[in-house]
């Protein structure tokens, strides 16, 4: 443990570095501080994974939190400073590191603290009618007042039209096929897009307040109720904070359950985003037969673990669901079969120049973009970012399995199809090595009546999308206090914006459809 305490003490410049537990480690440092310390921990190769705050009452006033991943020694490392209520503010680091531009922005919308110096001030996470002075996740806020709303507050400074031909076209935040809204805004000359803004959060639900007023057993479901599409990554990343946080260690069959149980999600979405990608080509063939192999996953994953999406599978200590042998090689019979079509799928798309002239060259995230708004999962892997928590700070079984993480250098459309088509094989590989080597023994152990007081923990898992990460702490009677919830699509969502301009606007929903970014758990 202090090995890798002492070379990260090292490379920050910071002495006091504290190790909580295994890759987890915290230090407290002047306000004035954070900007020279987050420019010595970029340049130590680590990257920011959150940024966030915390009340932690009159007393105390509230705490700002940089949190860093490294890859050598492998961990997670806390910066965190007090932020007196007498002087609510604390310096930016979003004009050096565009990656805290968001967060930064929410920390100033949800708890009033002003990141001075931040290039544009301007509300993110709260819309035009939340009326000012009513910061929704300071203790003071009652969850259950009514917010009196301010019809034309604040409105959001939508870039203006400017040039002669240069339209705006406005998209949603209705959409017309099934999905939750979302607002997009075009800048158009003809059909390139100039420019390309954002508006979302129309689906806020509070999860963060939300998870201060249930008992902490409760919060997995809470969590499983993030993003639907990824029950099991938010239900792992809070399992692992909890259990981290009481010290339990989970069984090791149940480590290997979980992995299935994570692998399985990967696999279905990864598949229907294929088809759906094809479906925004108007390629009808693959798409149908996209959905035919997920709908057989989801229709056996029903049959096997009670639910076709897999909620409700993960439990505090271990899963919820067991396999036995006949069932494990049903499993494995249908993965041998889907394996043996799926190929058949992405060797049909890649042969059609119809589909490739579509994909090629289309919505470019370049490497150094990706890298600079901390891009994560498919989206950073297919711009030549080589990241994947199952490799660099395993959880569950990742350290016993063999695989490889897949990364592309185009950064388009192709690029992030054929991300997803190598962890289809990649993940068909780790579920049967977990499958075959499923070791005996409980699926489950007990964690303790209460929480530790005055502690925290992070969680993390590498789901489908990308990292989710989960950050719990008590206070001094052992309830939860704050629980910072970090979805890949919030990281992900400037990466679409900086990746449509320059292309026409018919291949807006392809570029999207490839980012395939859940507004649900973006805006929480």
């Amino acid at each position: 443990m202090t090995a890798a305490r002492d070379v990260l003490r090292g490379r920050l410049g910071l002495p006091e570095l504290a190790e909580l537990r295994p890759g987890e480690f915290a230090a407290e440092v002047k306000r004035e501080q954070l900007p020279a310390v987050a420019d010595q921990a970029a340049g130590a190769g680590l990257r920011l994974a959150t940024l966030f705050a915390t009340d932690d009452g009159p007393a105390k006033g509230c705490a700002l939190h940089h949190l860093w991943a490294a890859r050598e020694p492998p961990g997670f490392v806390r910066i965190w400073t007090r932020v007196p209520a007498d002087s609510p503010r604390f310096p930016s680091i979003a004009a050096k590191y565009p990656v805290a531009n968001w967060f930064e922005r929410e920390v100033m919308d949800y708890f009033g603290l002003v990141p001075e110096g931040h290039p544009n001030t301007f509300r993110v996470a709260l819309h035009d009618d939340w009326p000012d002075g009513f910061p929704a996740l300071r203790k003071a806020f009652a969850d259950e007042q009514k917010v009196p709303r301010v019809p034309g507050n604040n409105p959001h400074p939508f870039r203006p039209v400017l040039g002669e031909g240069v339209f705006q076209v406005p998209v949603g935040p209705v959409h017309a096929g099934i999905i939750e809204p979302g607002h997009f805004r075009f800048g158009v000359a003809g059909e390139p897009v100039l420019y390309l803004q954002l508006r979302l959060f129309y689906v806020h639900k509070g999860i963060e307040k939300r998870f201060e007023k249930l008992p902490w057993r409760h919060g997995l479901f809470l969590a499983e109720s993030i993003s639907g599409d990824t029950a099991v990554g938010h239900a792992l990343a809070y399992a692992h904070a909890v259990e981290r946080l009481t010290g339990v260690e989970v069984p090791r069959r149940a480590r290997y359950l979980r992995t299935v149980l994570l692998e399985l999600e990967r696999l279905y979405n990864h598949v229907a985003d294929i088809g759906a990608i094809a479906t925004d080509v108007a390629f009808a063939v693959p798409a149908s037969r996209a959905q035919v192999l997920r709908e057989g996953l989801v229709a056996i994953q029903e049959r096997l673990f009670g639910a076709r999406l897999l909620r409700g599978t993960v439990a505090l200590g271990g899963v919820k669901c067991e396999l036995t042998l006949g069932r494990r090689n049903e499993l494995l019979v249908h993965l041998d079969r889907l394996g043996r079509e799926f190929d058949d799928l992405v060797k049909l798309l890649i042969d059609s120049g119809t589909f490739t002239d579509r994909v090629d060259g289309t919505g470019v995230l370049g490497t150094q973009a990706a890298r600079d708004l901390g891009v994560v999962g498919i989206a950073a892997r297919a711009s030549g970012l080589d990241l994947d928590l199952r490799r660099d700070q395993p959880h569950d079984a990742y350290a016993s399995l063999r695989f490889q993480v897949p990364v592309e250098e185009g950064g388009d459309v192709r690029a992030r199809l054929m991300v997803r088509a190598r962890e289809v094989e990649q993940s068909l590989s780790i579920l049967r090595q977990a499958l075959e080597g499923l070791p005996e023994g409980p699926s489950f152990t007990p964690l303790p009546d209460a929480l530790p007081a005055s502690s925290s923990a992070l969680g993390w898992a590498e789901a489908w999308r990308g990292e989710c990460l989960h950050w719990v702490q008590t206070d001094e009677e052992g309830r939860v206090a704050r629980v910072k919830v970090t979805d890949p699509s919030f990281k992900n969502w400037p990466g679409l914006g900086r990746a449509v301009p320059g292309n026409i606007l018919p291949d807006f929903p392809v570029i999207n459809k490839s980012f395939n970014l859940s507004y649900s758990g973006n805006d929480r």
